[in-house]
């Protein structure tokens, strides 16, 4: 592709050299810059790309977008942009060919409920053999292709070459979980939206954000990019503003929820230990839906699943069949153990909203104690000590007796996140024991287990991973209980 072509519809300063060149490659990172590419030099919270200019060039970058004074030789073109994280964004989908234009994208954001959603709607789609793409927290999918993302939304770079692949695989939709992150960092800029779709808004990401109203409004984001349509959770106090906000506006408004007046309602629900049953009424039509996982967070989930297949003209046949097909959900009150004597669950929950739903799940079908496993990831400032608490204050009002270990500590001190958490613990007067490997936790809490106990081990879900330092370790849960309770026996 030219370099007048890669710059269309962007807004920019040349500040030297010829438009007229060849632009092989775009690159966010200086070690990936290539002959004849483009560099766009990217200030990120702890790397500023503007310092790897001149690495860029010696790899061979000829093209320089930059939203600083640099010098830069002579021989290389430089464009000043005013954001570059946008103008990134923006080079990224022409370079592509704008690939989001030729497809069907869904965005769903939210704290929680994001990654069920999704794939209750891959199963809806594929009961009319309908190909869905995904791009999410569990990783993204294409066909049958599945790799891991950095983040939960890729960087836009990142994020337009996987859309061009799924238009390459003659895959026409996409449901993609957008963060607060990608929408206040410019990932989706430029990326042409069809639906968006709103779960809940509880603490999470304070470091970053702030405030709950900062939250806020970094998702609000989203709903002013979509062209068909915008589905609230009317039954969260932030999606009634969100429906408040949105009312007047194009494009279509649809409500859900349970407890509101909502376009999609959920009526009649039925709660089991493994599964939910409910009827959805919808201006179609009303009709028996089967969820198989526990729990109103699901009937959520799933309603926000109907809301979406009902916009996109599925049949009420083909979205209760496409719901009931899902069987369980990686890391999502997954039950990775089960005898007569005991249950283990491992479940993703890691804000003190999750974690407390997921507790409130699981207790009216516990015949004893709840004994729970956490931790709480790295997270920076003041809001990590607060989050730590609020975890705490969960757990020992939901939990019989909790094991408080590590999560994913990274650069932190590991010890300073578990005492902030036992701090929580004792000022709520919750029974805990602290055990800082989290494979030992999970040891110490099956063999303080008891025959009707049900052990949840929450934070990590579907993660195989652990984050000590700047080392990634091997770190599957479900199979560390099954190794512990194998060498029990």
């Amino acid at each position: 592709m030219f370099l007048n072509a890669l710059l269309t519809d962007l807004e920019y300063t040349l500040v030297k050299g010829d438009l007229h060149k060849e632009a092989a490659a775009i690159a966010y990172d200086s070690r990936e810059a290539s002959a004849n590419g483009v560099f766009v030099a990217v200030s990120g919270f702890s790397v500023d790309g503007h310092q790897y200019i001149d690495k860029a060039i010696a790899l061979g970058a000829t093209t320089i977008i930059l939203e600083k004074d640099i010098a830069v030789p002579e021989d290389v073109t430089v464009l000043r942009v005013a954001n570059t994280r946008e103008a990134l964004a923006r080079v990224s989908a022409n370079f592509y060919h704008r690939p989001t234009e030729q497809m069907n994208l869904l965005g769903i954001t939210g704290t929680n409920g994001k990654t069920s959603t999704t794939y209750f709607l891959q199963s809806i789609f594929e009961q009319t053999g309908t190909s869905l793409g995904i791009i999410g927290t569990i990783g993204t999918v294409i066909g049958d292709k599945v790799f891991q993302n950095k983040n939960t939304t890729p960087e836009s770079l990142n994020l337009q070459q996987i859309f061009a692949e799924m238009i390459q695989s003659d895959m026409k939709h996409c449901v993609m979980e957008v963060s607060s992150h990608a929408l206040n960092l410019s990932r989706v800029a430029h990326s042409s939206f069809k639906t968006g779709i709103f779960t809940n808004l509880t603490p999470d990401h304070l470091e970053l954000h702030h405030t709950m109203e900062e939250y806020f409004e970094a998702k609000a984001k989203l709903f002013d990019m979509t062209t068909d349509y915008n589905i609230i959770n009317a039954d969260d106090p932030y999606g009634r503003r969100l429906i408040d906000r949105l009312r007047d506006r194009a494009p279509k408004l649809l409500t859900y929820g349970i407890e509101q007046d909502t376009d999609i309602h959920a009526a009649d629900i039925h709660y089991f230990a493994d599964y939910t049953i409910y009827t959805v009424n919808t201006p179609k039509g009303s009709a028996t839906v089967k969820v198989n996982l526990p729990g109103t967070i699901y009937v959520y989930n799933s309603l926000a699943a109907v809301a979406t297949a009902y916009a996109n003209q599925f049949s009420l046949q083909q979205i209760v069949q496409g719901i009931a097909a899902v069987e369980g959900i990686k890391g999502r009150l997954e039950v990775v153990y089960q005898d007569e004597d005991s249950k283990i669950i491992v479940d993703f929950a890691h804000t003190e909203d999750s974690l407390e739903k997921a507790l409130k799940t699981i207790r009216p079908f516990a015949k004893g104690r709840i004994i729970l496993v956490f931790g709480v990831y790295a997270s920076d400032g003041e809001s990590g000590t607060e989050k730590r608490r609020a975890m705490a204050k969960v757990a020992a009002a939901c939990a019989d007796f909790s094991v408080i270990t590590s999560d994913n500590p990274k650069m932190q001190d590991n010890n300073l996140i578990i005492r902030e958490i036992v701090e929580g613990m004792e000022a709520c007067k919750g029974d805990y024991e602290a055990v800082v490997d989290r494979r030992d936790a999970i040891a110490f809490a099956i063999n303080i287990s008891q025959k009707g106990d049900v052990i949840l081990i929450a934070g990590k879900g579907h993660e195989t991973s652990q984050i000590i330092g700047k080392t990634e370790y091997p770190f599957n849960e479900a199979e560390i209980v099954r190794e512990i309770k194998l060498k029990a026996k």
